[in-house]
């Protein structure tokens, strides 16, 4: 079983739309643009009967039946498809909070946990200066290379963001990272912040 959610209010007014459709058997086929990377994006797409690949995971509903795509599975763990009414009419609204990085546990490896919370919790905080961290590696028994991007490249306040931030998150969420260490070269002060 998917472990995406389908609100009723969405469930109705997908059926809604799958009823004008005229194709009987019609559902619906949930998926994952570039899953896992920044660039990801979550779609809903109407699927006629036989258009559903053999490895998709049906999640049979009331009127229609939604096909969750193989690939896309993992990142949609936590997803919830809902429908709101509003003054305009409504809207259907995917939120899929691990489409970009999928969710790690205490079993998944160094790397995946490391850029899982830079994707999570450390970037969305640093786009408001219009910059970003990657990880680069993992070296010497646990310190993280990373580099930094747009307006954190050259930014005089990097090495602070680096160890008053992002070193301190990383080492509250993983115990055994032993820190962390910049590669970026800050001579570029191009889009730099401050």
């Amino acid at each position: 079983m998917s472990a995406i959610t389908i609100t009723q209010a969405a469930e109705d007014y997908l059926a809604e739309l799958l009823s004008k459709q005229d194709t009987p058997g019609i559902g619906i086929r949930v998926f994952i643009t570039q899953p896992g990377t920044p660039y990801a994006e979550t779609c809903i797409a109407y699927c006629k009967p036989g258009e559903q690949k053999p490895e998709d995971t049906p999640v049979g509903l009331a009127s229609f039946t939604a096909w969750i795509d193989a690939v896309s599975e993992p990142f949609l763990e936590d997803a919830v498809v809902d429908y709101a009414t509003d003054r305009m009419g409504g809207q259907l609204t995917i939120k899929a909070p691990n489409a970009k990085v999928p969710m790690v546990n205490e079993d998944s490896p160094l790397n995946e946990r490391i850029n899982y919370y830079l994707q999570t919790e450390i970037n969305p905080g640093l786009a408001s200066h219009g910059g970003q961290v990657s990880l680069v590696d993992v070296v010497e028994e646990g310190i993280a290379v990373l580099r930094f991007g747009g307006g954190c490249q050259g930014c005089g306040q990097a090495d602070y963001t680096l160890k008053e931030g992002i070193e301190k998150t990383l080492l509250e969420r993983i115990p055994e990272l032993k820190g962390v260490r910049d590669v970026t070269d800050h001579s570029n002060r191009e889009n730099a912040y401050y």
